[in-house]
């Protein structure tokens, strides 16, 4: 993760955003961490990044998990092709 002063951010977005691409920009602000700058390089990853923090799919895949654990899921090998 690369460490970058907000000033320098502003001055230069476009730079940095290309840069997100391949690696988590860590903005700081008076040397302390203020914010992270994550890019995508298709909108396959920005979909992906909006699944894996979406609150709702989250919950689902949390509840899924503990009916398998107590013996009420189905197993994917299960399912019919």
């Amino acid at each position: 993760m690369r460490r970058v002063p907000l000033a320098e951010v502003k001055d230069d977005l476009s730079r940095f955003l290309r840069l997100a691409e391949s690696q988590d920009i860590l903005i700081t602000r008076h040397g302390k961490p203020a914010g992270v700058l994550i890019g995508f390089e298709t909108e396959e990853d920005w979909f992906d990044y909006r699944l894996e923090h979406h609150p709702e799919f989250l919950q689902r895949v949390a509840e899924a998990r503990a009916a398998f654990r107590t013996g009420h899921g189905t197993r994917l090998e299960d399912l019919p092709t």
